[in-house]
C-alpha cells in the first residue's frame, strides 16, 4: 500500500469530513466511497492543486456531497465539522493553520516533519490525544496523531514528545532506530565542541529510549 492507502486507515466514521490541502482528493473518495461520511469539504490554497480533486470528485460536488473551498487552511471550513484531516504538511506549517483558525473537533494529522513541536502545540491548547504512532511505507516512516479538541488532556514523556505515544510498536522502534544511525553518522562530520556535545546528549537519549530507560 502507498503512503495515502495507510492513512486512510486511521479516518473515523463522521458525519462531515474535511480533507485540507486535499492535492488529489483521494483521501476523501474514500470516505465517500465506504460511506464513511455523509459531506465531505476538500481545501486547498492552490487552485490549480484544488481542481485535481474537484475532477476527482465530480460527481459527488454534482450530487451535493463535497463542497470545494480555496483557502488557506482551515479558513472556509465550518468550527463544527466532524473530523478534519492535514496530511503532508510540516508540523509547523499545520501549527500555523490552527494557530489562525480552530483546532477540530476530532483530527487526523500527518506531519513530515517537526512532529513534536504539533504534539506540544495540541497538548499546549488542552487537546486530547487518542493515538500517536509512526507507519512505514517502503523505506520512509511518517507520524499520525489523531485527537480532538476536548476529552481527556493527554499527559506525555520527553521520550513520547519526540517520538510519539507508540514507542513499543515494530514501526515506531524501526524509526528510532534509524534516527540513531543517522545521529551517529552526523558524529563523524567535523562540528564545533557545543555541537557534538549536543549531538553526544542526543545519541545517549535515543539509546535510553530504545533500552526503556526513559
Amino acid at each position: 500500500m502507498n503512503r495515502l492507502d495507510i492513512l486512510c486507515s486511521y479516518l473515523d466514521k463522521c458525519e462531515t469530513f474535511a480533507d485540507v490541502g486535499c492535492d488529489h482528493g483521494y483521501c476523501t473518495l474514500y470516505m465517500l466511497k465506504n460511506g464513511l461520511c455523509g459531506q465531505a469539504y476538500i481545501s486547498d490554497i492552490s487552485e490549480k492543486c484544488l481542481s485535481k480533486a474537484e475532477m476527482l470528485l465530480r460527481d459527488f460536488i454534482a450530487e451535493g456531497k463535497v463542497v470545494s473551498e480555496c483557502c488557506d487552511g482551515l479558513g472556509k471550513i465550518p468550527y463544527d465539522c466532524g473530523q478534519v484531516l492535514i496530511a503532508g504538511m510540516g508540523g509547523e506549517e499545520i501549527i500555523r493553520i490552527l494557530e489562525n483558525s480552530f483546532v477540530p473537533e476530532r483530527f487526523v494529522f500527518q506531519p513530515m516533519k517537526n512532529a513534536r513541536q504539533l504534539r506540544e502545540f495540541l497538548l499546549s491548547r488542552g487537546a486530547e490525544i487518542t493515538y500517536d504512532g509512526v507507519f512505514r511505507c517502503g523505506d520512509k516512516f511518517y507520524f499520525v496523531i489523531k485527537g480532538g479538541r476536548v476529552g481527556y488532556k493527554s499527559v506525555y514523556s520527553e521520550a513520547e514528545l519526540e517520538f510519539g505515544k507508540d514507542l513499543k510498536s515494530a514501526d515506531t522502534k524501526a524509526y528510532i532506530e534509524n534516527e540513531l544511525v543517522k545521529k551517529r553518522s552526523y558524529s563523524e562530520r567535523k562540528m564545533s565542541a557545543e555541537h557534538r556535545a549536543e549531538l553526544t546528549a542526543q545519541i545517549a537519549f535515543i539509546k535510553r529510549v530504545l533500552e526503556n530507560e526513559t
